[in-house]
């Protein structure tokens, strides 16, 4: 006879994939990662095979019965939409994990894995910029999220770019002088923004580590430099412009509310962009309660699926307990 789990939870970004089996009395059984989740670039099929040989090791390790499971809780990378959503959980609710599946964007799972109970708003910036929001009585708010079309600036690319941008017209003239000019090639060995701009669309450097440079704007910044420090300015300008209109959306604005950091960019803590965020905050949201969260997000998924069976207090505390 095979060991009962309450929660499926599933973590799937980009890059990974964390997965737990979360007993009924909140006692994780088995965890398990594995590769990202890229349904635009492979397709919603081939993308839930990743998963499902991800969701295989974990039931394998545990000794729970596939089908066994009483709800699946997956928070999702590229689940922008309420549509995409939707045909997601309809794909997993067809691998027959659990009895019911929800699906929500990996960003739930960061806001829910920093707050004691569903309540609260989170910003994520980690290659890309996000923010969502949640309160108890089952309203959300949420950005599309897409890139410029849907109205985002900022995230490590993003900067990345705008940094380039500017490192390139001030090395040809067209702009202000920046100090980005030399660390942002510098930061790959070469001497000029020319060779760095012939190196990306040649493919001597892959376009995908233009994120590298997200690291190399804030010590730019923080070395006091005029262009890079306005560029850090407005994230934190653009972070507190999404908390602030999500805590609007769900009438936390005259209340303490939890404001929950989260992704790369955040996570590091940068002096320049915390003091900016904290500053920019008080005034649109006095009452705000800034955190920045520390706990894996897979946590954060299966506290929310622990919400969807009604689970009591103190299951969510053994859970929470066993993450730290």
């Amino acid at each position: 006879m095979g060991v009962n789990a309450s929660v499926l939870a599933i973590d799937a970004g980009n890059s990974k994939t964390d997965v737990a089996l979360i007993g009924a009395d909140g006692t994780v059984l088995s965890t398990a990662r594995g590769g990202g989740f890229q349904p635009p670039a492979v397709g919603i099929e081939a993308a839930v095979d990743t998963l499902g040989t991800v969701v295989g090791r974990a039931l394998e390790q545990s000794g729970v019965p596939v089908g066994s499971v009483t709800h699946v809780s997956a928070c999702l990378a590229n689940a922008d939409l309420p549509v995409e959503e939707e045909q997601l959980a309809a794909a997993l609710l067809a691998r027959g994990w659990g009895a019911t599946v929800e699906v929500r964007n990996d960003t739930f799972a960061i806001l829910r894995a920093g707050v004691d109970e569903p309540r609260g708003v989170a910003v994520v910036c980690g290659a890309g910029i996000n923010c969502v929001g949640m309160v108890p009585d089952g309203r959300t708010a949420r950005f599309p999220a897409i890139g410029r079309i849907s109205g985002d600036w900022g995230g490590g690319a993003g900067l990345a770019e705008e940094a380039m941008w500017f490192a390139a017209r001030a090395e040809d003239g067209r702009g202000e002088p920046t100090e980005l000019v030399r660390t942002l090639p510098g930061h790959f060995g070469l001497g000029s923004m020319y060779a760095l701009i012939e190196a990306l669309h040649l493919g001597r450097v892959e376009f995908e580590r233009r994120h590298e440079l997200a690291p190399v704007l804030f010590a730019t910044a923080a070395a006091g430099d005029a262009v890079a420090g306005a560029l850090v300015d407005r994230l934190a300008e653009e972070v507190v412009a999404m908390a602030s209109v999500a805590l609007g959306r769900l009438d936390l604005l005259d209340e303490p509310a939890p404001v929950v950091l989260g992704g790369s960019v955040l996570a590091a803590r940068h002096p320049q962009l915390d003091t900016g965020i904290t500053a920019l905050l008080a005034a649109r949201a006095p009452k705000a309660v800034v955190r920045v969260v520390t706990q894996p997000p897979v946590l954060g998924a299966a506290l929310l699926g622990l919400d969807h069976t009604g689970a009591a207090a103190p299951v969510h505390e053994r859970l929470r307990a066993q993450y730290g």
